[in-house]
């Protein structure tokens, strides 16, 4: 894994932790417009696409790297079969990714299987029940889904992902201050025993995830790459939450769901992490803090083809 990577990770090691301009653009979801019009941005999504093919291929090519999720550790194994939801009315796996429009692809499998009648059904989303996971299976039944079926995930930028976690954990749900976010504040913070785990800022979260195990990692910011294992299961289709929208309709089209189910529009009330809010973030946390941290989600950022984080002082002084 390392050596797939020494390339990034040299770059980290050099202090150059990304001069580069805004995110690379997405892979396309589908045909090409007739039109042409689009042609262009179309050709160089299709660029993006092949990288990032082509760099899983050599990664999970090498002989150290599982073949299959029989080959994962009991561990490993474990959290990827939790994370592959089944239908098998349309015959395809979603590995789920938290922070990445998953509740709203729990919705349409549910809706998919007649658990629910619409995905503008109102009300907390169960992430639980009337979901079917693949860990739940026989080996024999889990073996022939994954060699069968259609399989797909959605990535995101893995800094917008840990920072849309931080502010929606830390800021809003206090099952995670209480859990987390009060031992956080004790372990980082001078004097900090009377805090409620409301206000962990950033950094402290940074400085967390830098001394957590990977694979004991909380869900909603463990690596996409150790949540799906896309060396172990061979996915399909790889969508992208910046193309969210397009690369749904792509993947509903190609299960060939029912036409009255579609991917949900965002909801008024939610508060995006925009460039702007994360270039904030990033520049206002230390330096050495953001370098240390990205080998752990270096195979996310190689793999998905995301840029590594540009936090040069002349970019931060912007």
């Amino acid at each position: 894994v390392i050596l797939a990577s020494s390339g990034l990770l040299l770059m980290i090691e050099r202090g150059i932790l990304a001069q580069v301009g805004p995110p690379a653009p997405q892979p396309p979801a589908g045909p090409s417009r007739r039109d042409g019009r689009d042609s262009a941005a179309e050709l160089e999504l299709e660029v993006l696409r092949d990288t990032r093919n082509r760099t899983i291929r050599a990664l999970c090519g090498q002989r150290s790297m599982p073949r299959s999720v029989w080959e994962l550790p009991p561990g490993q194994r474990r959290t990827v079969l939790r994370h592959l939801l089944v239908s098998d009315k349309y015959r395809f796996l979603y590995c789920y990714v938290p922070k990445v429009a998953c509740s709203n692809w729990k919705r349409i499998l549910k809706v998919l299987d007649g658990a629910l009648e619409s995905v503008d059904v109102q009300g907390k989303m169960d992430h639980k029940s009337d979901l079917v996971f693949l860990g739940d299976m026989k080996p024999e039944e889990i073996s022939y889904r994954l060699k069968h079926y259609f399989k797909f995930l959605f990535v995101r930028n893995p800094m917008e992902r840990l920072l849309s976690a931080y502010r929606n954990k830390f800021g809003e749900i206090k099952e995670y201050q209480q859990k987390y976010g009060v031992e956080i504040v004790r372990r980082y913070r001078k004097s900090g025993g009377s805090s409620a785990g409301d206000d962990v800022t950033f950094a402290e979260f940074l400085r967390y995830l830098l001394d957590e195990d990977v694979e004991r990692m909380n869900e909603h910011w463990m690596p996409i790459y150790n949540l799906c294992q896309p060396c172990a299961v061979r996915y399909d289709f790889i969508g992208s939450y910046e193309r969210l929208q397009a690369d749904a309709n792509h993947v509903l089209e190609r299960v060939q769901s029912p036409s009255f189910v579609r991917f949900p529009e965002r909801q008024a009330w939610y508060k995006p992490v925009t460039a702007e809010t994360l270039h904030y973030y990033l520049c206002n946390t230390p330096r050495r803090l953001i370098k240390e941290l990205l080998p752990k989600y270096i195979l996310d950022f190689s793999l998905f083809a995301y840029p590594l984080p540009n936090v040069t002082s002349e970019f931060c002084r912007q």
